[in-house]
């Protein structure tokens, strides 16, 4: 068996990921149950999950044994894992291990790719403060914020991404918005999320 502790899990999934530097990538997402922000547009059910051990989350993910990527998304997994969680993972599937993280918490060192999605000035994203400097891909939601406000993050590569909407003409307004914001600042990259339009997971 592989580690002792037992981690809640929303769901473990095969899917392409749909946003930001490896959109289009196959991949294996673990989606811990668990957040220590209430942002309103989550889009987890956290009363939601199974108990599972280590050997048991490995199973799972080995089942999809042709993705090259794992992603630890969530919720916030930076909540629920460490180093040894970390290299358990890279050496019982052999994939690189990324994670989706708010940034308010301190992340395993071992990790082969951060990325940060912060929160703050968004409704129920301030009850706690990011402390991520650096990460490998910055992917903000657009809302309309000032986005100087990113410039102390050292990130090599910078998303902005439109709030999704069920509303249609919100949704297109967003996605105008997030357009011409990224246009005005060229250093950041638009990010759709192409599993919406694909109807996929």
């Amino acid at each position: 068996m592989v580690g002792k502790y037992i981690y809640k899990i929303n769901e473990i999934f095969y899917s392409l990921q749909g946003e930001g530097f490896h959109s289009g990538t196959p991949a294996v997402f673990v989606r811990f149950s668990g957040c220590n922000l209430h942002c309103t547009f989550c889009d987890t059910q956290h009363q939601h999950g199974l108990m599972m051990s280590m050997q048991e989350i490995v199973d799972e993910v080995n089942k999809y044994s042709v993705a090259p990527l794992l992603i630890l998304t969530g919720g916030e997994p930076s909540l629920f894992i460490d180093e040894t969680f970390v290299a358990a993972l890279k050496s019982a599937t052999g994939k690189i291990v990324a994670i989706e993280t708010n940034g308010t918490r301190p992340l395993p060192e071992n990790l082969d790719w951060v990325t940060f999605s912060p929160k703050n000035n968004m409704e129920g994203g301030d009850d706690q403060p990011c402390i991520l400097t650096h990460c490998d891909e910055l992917k903000v939601v657009y809302l309309g914020q000032d986005l100087s406000q990113y410039d102390r993050i050292e990130a090599k590569h910078r998303f902005l991404q439109p709030c999704y909407s069920p509303d249609e003409s919100q949704r297109r307004r967003n996605m105008t918005a997030c357009v011409e914001a990224v246009m005005s600042h060229p250093h950041w990259r638009l990010s759709l999320q192409i599993h919406r339009t694909l109807n996929i997971r």
